[in-house]
C-alpha cells in the first residue's frame, strides 16, 4: 500500500500545481467577472445572472480549494463540468445581445476550464476537454455570426490560440507530475533497498551474537563439566551451565543481556575482569594502567565478553600458564583489554570457519561495537588487545 511519504514529491507537485492554477485563475476570472459586468449593465436577464452565478460560483470555490489545499479535485471537477454546461447554453441566454461582435466574458475562461479539468480528471479526459472546450467556443461564436466571414478570422485565432495553450498546460501539466511520479518510485525503491539490507545485517547480528552466547556459555560450560575432576570444578560447570540456561532463556532481551549505552567507569570493567577470572578458577591477576574515564555501557560490556572469551581460551588451551590481564584506560577517551599467556600458541588461519571462540566471541563482537581485535599468537605465548576509542 503507498503512503505518505512514497507520495511526498507528488502531493508537493500536486500543491505547487493547485497555487499556480489557483492565481493564473484568479487573473482570468477577473477579467472576464469585469467584462460580464460590463454587459449586464447594458441589460440582462436573470437568465444570464443564473449563467454567471453557475461559472462563479464553483470557480470561487475551486479557488478557494487550492489557497487552502483541500477539495481541490471535487471543486475542480464541480467547475470543469458547470462551465462546459455555460458554454452549451450560451447561444440560448445570449441570443439577442447586442455585443456578439465582441469577445464575450466566457471566453476568458475556456483555458480555466482545461486546467480545472488537468485538477480532476484523468490524463484522457483532460485531452478531451482541451481540444473540446475551444472547439465549442468557436462553433458558438460561428453560430452567433450567422458564419460570416468576419466571424471566421477572429473565432479561428481564438481557437487556435486557446487549443495550443490548452495542450502546453496539459502537456506540462503530465509531465511534471511524471517526474514527481518518478521521484516518489526511486525514493520507495531506496527505502525498500535499505530496509532490506538493514533486515540482513540485524539477521547476521543476531546469528553472530547467537552463535557467541553458544560458544560463550553452552560450550564453556559443557567443556567445565567434561573436564570437573573435583568438587569445586563440578560447582563451577553447574554454575556456568546456571548461566548459560538462563541466558538461553533470555535470548530475546538482547539489550539487557549486552547492557545500555548509559556511561560505565573503566573501574568496573577491571572488577567484572577480576570476577571473571575468579568465575573460571583461573590462577591470574588484572593489572590497572591510564586514566581512569567513562565509556559507553554496551562498549565495557563487549570488551569484557571478549575478555572472559580470550581468558577462557587461555585456560583451555594453554592451561592458564603465564596468564596476565592489563586494563588500560584512556580517560573518556577509550579503553583496551590485554589478555597475554604462554601457552604454545597457534596459526589462526589455520582455524576451522566453524570454530567461533575467535572469531565470533572476540573480533565479531568488538567489531559491533566499533571496537578492534589484534590476536598475536607464536610459540612464545598468545596476546590478545581489545581497543576501543571513542569516535
Amino acid at each position: 500500500m503507498e503512503n505518505q511519504f512514497e507520495r511526498f514529491t507528488g502531493k508537493r507537485m500536486e500543491r505547487i500545481l493547485a497555487t499556480v492554477i489557483a492565481i493564473g485563475s484568479a487573473i482570468l476570472g477577473a477579467q472576464a467577472l469585469v467584462a460580464a459586468i460590463g454587459g449586464l449593465a447594458h441589460g440582462a436577464s436573470t437568465v444570464q445572472v443564473v449563467l454567471l452565478l453557475i461559472v462563479y460560483v464553483p470557480l470561487a470555490a475551486m479557488l478557494l480549494a487550492c489557497v487552502i489545499g483541500r477539495g481541490v479535485r471535487q471543486t475542480a471537477g464541480v467547475f470543469a463540468i458547470g462551465y462546459v454546461v455555460a458554454l452549451a447554453a450560451w447561444p440560448l441566454v445570449n441570443d439577442a445581445s447586442p455585443y456578439r461582435a465582441n469577445q464575450p466574458w466566457i471566453f476568458f475562461l475556456v483555458n480555466v476550464g482545461v486546467v480545472a479539468a488537468m485538477l480532476a480528471f484523468a490524463v484522457w479526459m483532460q485531452v478531451i476537454l482541451a481540444f473540446a472546450l475551444p472547439l465549442i467556443y468557436g462553433y458558438i461564436r460561428l453560430v452567433e455570426g450567422d458564419f460570416s466571414s468576419a466571424y471566421w478570422t477572429s473565432t479561428a485565432f481564438d481557437v487556435s490560440f486557446t487549443l495550443i495553450l490548452g495542450i502546453v498546460i496539459i502537456s506540462l501539466g503530465w509531465m511534471f507530475r511524471s517526474v514527481a511520479a518518478g521521484v516518489d518510485e526511486a525514493r520507495g525503491q531506496a527505502v525498500a533497498s535499505y530496509t532490506a539490507a538493514a533486515a540482513g545485517a540485524a539477521v547476521e547480528e543476531e546469528r553472530v551474537a547467537m552463535a557467541a552466547l553458544m560458544h560463550d556459555s553452552v560450550l564453556a560450560a559443557l567443556i567445565a563439566a567434561e573436564r570437573a575432576d573435583s568438587d569445586r570444578a563440578r560447582d563451577l560447570a553447574v554454575a556456568m551451565a546456571r548461566e548459560a540456561l538462563t541466558r538461553l532463556a533470555n535470548t530475546e532481551a538482547v539489550v539487557a543481556q549486552e547492557g545500555s549505552d548509559d556511561p560505565v567507569g573503566t573501574a568496573q570493567i577491571v572488577a567484572e575482569l577480576r570476577r571473571a577470572l575468579s568465575e573460571l578458577g583461573a590462577d591470574a591477576i588484572v593489572e590497572e594502567r591510564g586514566t581512569a574515564g567513562l565509556i559507553p555501557g554496551r562498549v565495557a560490556r563487549a570488551v569484557v565478553l571478549a575478555a572472559r572469551q580470550a581468558i577462557g581460551n587461555a585456560l583451555t588451551h594453554a592451561s592458564g600458564r603465564g596468564l596476565h590481564v592489563v586494563a588500560e584506560g584512556d580517560g573518556d577517551a577509550g579503553v583496551s583489554v590485554t589478555v597475554i599467556d604462554a601457552g604454545p600458541g597457534f596459526d589462526l588461519e589455520t582455524i576451522g570457519e566453524d570454530r567461533l571462540g575467535i572469531r565470533a566471541s572476540i573480533v565479531a563482537r568488538m567489531a559491533a561495537v566499533a571496537g578492534s581485535a589484534t590476536i598475536d599468537s607464536g610459540a612464545a605465548g598468545t596476546r590478545v588487545l581489545l581497543s576501543w576509542e571513542r569516535a
